[in-house]
C-alpha cells in the first residue's frame, strides 16, 4: 500500500500507486480545464505532486507543451538565474561485482581491462584538472569490497582535498557509489563530501531485478532506500536519477517523484539534485538492446517537467548528451553540466581520449575552456562555486533559501568571482575577454547594494592574485 511516508521502497514506491497514477494521466491528458489547474498550481512554484505531474507528461497538445517549457525556463531563471555550474567525474576504479546488464563494467565482462588508480594517480588526474580549472568533482567506483572498500574511497577523498597545485583547488567532492551502510554513510559525512548521488535506474522492481541479475546491487530495497539512510547519517544532500531507457519513461517519472515527495515527507528536504542521464553506447553495450529509448523531443519534455514538478531541485546533465541537445535541454531546467569530462578510470593526465575502461562513450568531446566559453555566448554564467557546501548551507538551510529566491544574494556573486578565478588562472583569450564583459554586464545584477560593491572589491583582489572569496 502507499504510503509516502513509509520507510520500506516498496511502500514509498509503491508499483499499483505509479500503475493507478499513469492511468489517471491517459484519462485526463486531453482534459483541458484540469491541465490548466494543473500549470496554475505550477506557477505558484511550490511543485506538483507525482499525479498531477503525470498528467503534463501525458498531454500532447503542442500549446500546452510550449506553456510548459516556457514555464520551466522562468522558475530556473527565478530559482537559479541564468547560472550554470560546472563539474567533472572522476572514475576512480571500475572493479565491479554486480551484473548489471547496461554497464560494461559488469563482471562477465571478461574483456575490459579493469584499473584502478593509485592514491599517485588520484593526485595526478587532480592535478590535470585543476589545471583545466575544475573546482568541483563527482567521483565515481564500481562496487567491489575487495577492491574498492570505503577504506579506499575515503583515502581518495582525502587525497583530492590535500592537492594544491598552482592557484588549484578542489573544493567539494561529491560521491557517487554504492549504496552502503549508515556507519559508511556517517564515514563519508566527516569525510566532507558535499552530495552524495545514487541513480535508481529503475524504480520498476521487476525490471530493476532483471537488469541487476547478481551482485548486491541485486537486492531492490537495499538500493532504494539508501537515501533514507544518507539522510539518518547526516548526509542531507543526496542526488536522485533513473536511467532513461531501460524502462517506461512515465513510470520512471512518476516514480521518481515520489522518491522527491518521500524525502521531502520524511525528511523535510527534498533531493539536492536530480540527473537526467540516458543509455548510451559502451565497451560492450548496446543501445539498441533496449526498447525503451526515447526520443530528444521527449527528452526535453521530462527534462521541463522535473523543473516544473521539483522546482528547488538541481538538474544535472552530463557529457552523454551532445552539444545540441545540452544546448535545448539547459534552458528548460537544467543548472548543473560537466565538461571536458572523461569517464575512464583516470585519462585526464593523457594528451588522447582513453576509451578503454570508459564506462560510456562521451557525446560532448570539447575541452572545459570551449564549454565555458559557449556558456557565456549563449547567455549563462559558468560557476565554479561551491560556497553553499562549505558555509553550512546545505539540506534544509539551502532549500529555504533557495525557495524563497534569498540564494541569489549568495549564488550570483559566487558565481561571477569563481568565474573571474577561472578566466585569470585557466582560460583562453577569447574566453577571457568574452568573460569579463560578462562579468560587468552582470554585476549590474547583483541586487544588494553592499553585495555588489563587496563583490566588486573581491574582483579587484582576484586580479591582484588573491584567490576564494565567498558569500
Amino acid at each position: 500500500m502507499y504510503n509516502v511516508r513509509s520507510m520500506k521502497a516498496e511502500e514509498f514506491i509503491c508499483h499499483d500507486e505509479v500503475m493507478a497514477s499513469l492511468e489517471y494521466a491517459d484519462a485526463n491528458k486531453d482534459n483541458i480545464e484540469l491541465i490548466d489547474s494543473i500549470i496554475k498550481k505550477a506557477r505558484e512554484r511550490k511543485g506538483l505532486s507525482h499525479r498531477e505531474a503525470s498528467v503534463l507528461l501525458a498531454c500532447d497538445i503542442p500549446e500546452k507543451i510550449q506553456e510548459l517549457y516556457e514555464l520551466a525556463e522562468q522558475i530556473k531563471k527565478d530559482f537559479y538565474g541564468n547560472r550554470i555550474v560546472m563539474f567533472a567525474p572522476l572514475y576512480l576504479s571500475n572493479y565491479c561485482v554486480n551484473g548489471c546488464v547496461y554497464c560494461p563494467y559488469h563482471i562477465k565482462n571478461k574483456h575490459m581491462a579493469r584499473k584502478k588508480l593509485t592514491q599517485e594517480e588520484v593526485a595526478g588526474e587532480v592535478k590535470a584538472l585543476q589545471d583545466m580549472g575544475h573546482k568541483r568533482l563527482a567521483i565515481e567506483a564500481g562496487e567491489d569490497p575487495v577492491n574498492n572498500p570505503i577504506e579506499y574511497i575515503l583515502e581518495c577523498i582525502d587525497t583530492i582535498y590535500k592537492v594544491k597545485h598552482k592557484n588549484g583547488a578542489i573544493r567539494r567532492v561529491n560521491v557517487n557509489i554504492a549504496a552502503t551502510t549508515v556507519e559508511n554513510y556517517k564515514r563519508l559525512k566527516d569525510a566532507g563530501i558535499g552530495t552524495y548521488i545514487l541513480f535508481q535506474e529503475t524504480y520498476n522492481k521487476e525490471s530493476y531485478e532483471k537488469l541487476h541479475p547478481t551482485g548486491p546491487k541485486h537486492d531492490y530495497a537495499y538500493h532504494t532506500e539508501a537515501m533514507d539512510r544518507a539522510m539518518e547519517a547526516g548526509i542531507d544532500d543526496v542526488g536522485l536519477g533513473v536511467l532513461f531507457g531501460l524502462e517506461l519513461y512515465r513510470y520512471e517519472y512518476c516514480a521518481l517523484l515520489m522518491h522527491a515527495e518521500h524525502l521531502e515527507a520524511v525528511y523535510g528536504v527534498g533531493p539536492h539534485t536530480i540527473s537526467v542521464p540516458r543509455i548510451k553506447h559502451a565497451d560492450d553495450i548496446d543501445p539498441e538492446a533496449f526498447d525503451n529509448s526515447i526520443s530528444d523531443e521527449i527528452f526535453y519534455k521530462i527534462a521541463a517537467l522535473i523543473r516544473i514538478a521539483v522546482p528547488y531541485t538541481g538538474m544535472i546533465i552530463s557529457t552523454r548528451e551532445s552539444e545540441t541537445v545540452r544546448e535545448n535541454i539547459i534552458k528548460l531546467g537544467v543548472s548543473q553540466i560537466s565538461g571536458g569530462s572523461r569517464t575512464s578510470v583516470g585519462g585526464y593526465c593523457e594528451s588522447e581520449r582513453p576509451h578503454d575502461t570508459e564506462q560510456f562513450d562521451v557525446s560532448d568531446t570539447r575541452s572545459l575552456d570551449d564549454v565555458v566559453n559557449w556558456l557565456m555566448k549563449i547567455g549563462y554564467i559558468p560557476s565554479f562555486c561551491t560556497a553553499c557546501y562549505r558555509e553550512g548551507r546545505t539540506g534544509d538551510r539551502f532549500m529555504s533559501l533557495c525557495k524563497s529566491g534569498q540564494i541569489q544574494n549568495c549564488c550570483h556573486p559566487n558565481a561571477l568571482m569563481t568565474l573571474r578565478e577561472y578566466l585569470n588562472d585557466y582560460a583562453s583569450e577569447d574566453t577571457k575577454k568574452i568573460g569579463n564583459m560578462l562579468i560587468e554586464k552582470e554585476l549590474a545584477n547583483v541586487k544588494n547594494d553592499r553585495v555588489r560593491e563587496v563583490c566588486r572589491q573581491n574582483l579587484i583582489k582576484i586580479d591582484n592574485g588573491i584567490r576564494d572569496f565567498r558569500f
